[in-house]
C-alpha cells in the first residue's frame, strides 16, 4: 500500500508560479513511479508530469511542457511540482497518482494509488 498527500495548492493569478509536493509512504515505494493528474471542472482527469523512483525518465503533458517541471526530494519521498507561467486553464484539482511501471500515463485508470488532490485556481 503506497500513502500519497498532497499540498501546495491555492489562489494565484495568471503568470504567477505554484509550487506543488506530495508526499509518498509505504512499502516498496522506490518501486512506484509517481506522478501527477488534474482535473478541472466537468473534464476527465488530465496527465500533467511523471518521473521514476531516481528523478530520472521524466516526461510532461502536452499542455504543461516548458513551463511546469516535476522533481524528486528527500530520497524520493517527496515529489515537486513547479508550475511557471501559470494560465486560468490551468485552473483544476492536481493529484499525486503512483503505480508500478507498467502504469500507463495515458489512461488514468492503470493509476494504483491517488492522492486526495489539491486545488489549483488561476485568475485573469
Amino acid at each position: 500500500q503506497v500513502q500519497l498527500v498532497e499540498s501546495g495548492g491555492g489562489l494565484v493569478q495568471a503568470g504567477d508560479s505554484l509550487t506543488l509536493s506530495c508526499s509518498v509512504s509505504g512499502r516498496a515505494v522506490s518501486s512506484y513511479v509517481v506522478g501527477w493528474f488534474r482535473q478541472a471542472p466537468g473534464k476527465g482527469r488530465e496527465f500533467v508530469a511523471h518521473s521514476g523512483w531516481s528523478g530520472t525518465n521524466r516526461r510532461y503533458g502536452d499542455s504543461v511542457k516548458g513551463r511546469f517541471t516535476i522533481s524528486r526530494e528527500n530520497a524520493g519521498s517527496t515529489v515537486i511540482l513547479q508550475m511557471n507561467a501559470l494560465q486560468p486553464e490551468d485552473t483544476a484539482v492536481y493529484y499525486c497518482a503512483a503505480g508500478p511501471k507498467s502504469l500507463r500515463w495515458d489512461v488514468p485508470r492503470t493509476v494504483s494509488f491517488w492522492g486526495q488532490g489539491t486545488q489549483v485556481t488561476v485568475s485573469s
